[in-house]
């Protein structure tokens, strides 16, 4: 049996990126090897010290290299509101659509077939945050999964016993949608959720 090469394993580890099959990892080892070393360099030192420096913040649990975050430690935002979701990338995705308040991350959902219990998601650090009395609403933004719903069900009791509002993001059909490509689940939300104009 041949020894594997180091491109081969150069391809290899690139597929462990989410959407990268064989041959995208193939091109841009290629890439890299043929036209961008310098640029692959300056991406594994990125990598290198990212992976040594990078955790998670200390009230949020959302990515960064200090203790808190810079969402955390800034006086411009509403103390009022925490928005709860499962993933750093949905901190992202909820903050470019102007969302100002706090966040929890719970870095996953509750999976008892997989054994991801309360306790695998912080919610015990949720729930001491659960006692600031600045604290009047809390944004369930959990997918709507299976299990995202039973997430933020799960939440909501939790909320609900401290005496603080809650409120799930609305759920239905995107913007530039049309009905006929849309899912009936989805379209049974958007009915659901609708509002008076």
């Amino acid at each position: 049996m041949s020894e594997i090469s180091l491109l081969e394993k150069l391809v290899e580890a690139l597929r462990i990126m989410p959407g990268i099959g064989r041959k995208s990892a193939q091109r841009i080892a290629h890439h890299l090897l043929q036209r961008n070393r310098d640029g692959a360099k300056h991406l594994a030192a990125m990598l290198n010290e990212a992976m040594e420096r990078v955790g998670h913040c200390e009230r949020c649990r959302t990515y960064t290299e200090n203790q808190l975050c810079y969402r955390c430690v800034s006086s411009k935002r509403d103390n009022s509101v925490i928005c709860v979701v499962e993933n750093p990338s949905d901190v992202d995705a909820i903050d470019d659509a102007n969302f100002r308040g706090r966040y929890f991350v719970l870095l996953g959902h509750l999976s008892p077939l997989d054994g991801i219990g309360p306790e695998d998601l912080g919610l015990n650090e949720f729930h001491k945050l659960l006692d600031d009395e600045e604290l009047q609403e809390v944004i369930l933004a959990t997918n709507t999964t299976v299990e995202g719903e039973a997430t933020a069900h799960f939440i909501s009791e939790m909320v609900k016993s401290k005496g603080k509002n809650v409120s799930r993001i609305a759920h239905g059909i995107p913007m530039g949608g049309e009905l006929e490509y849309v899912n009936s689940m989805t379209i049974a939300h958007a009915l659901d959720g609708r509002k008076t104009i």
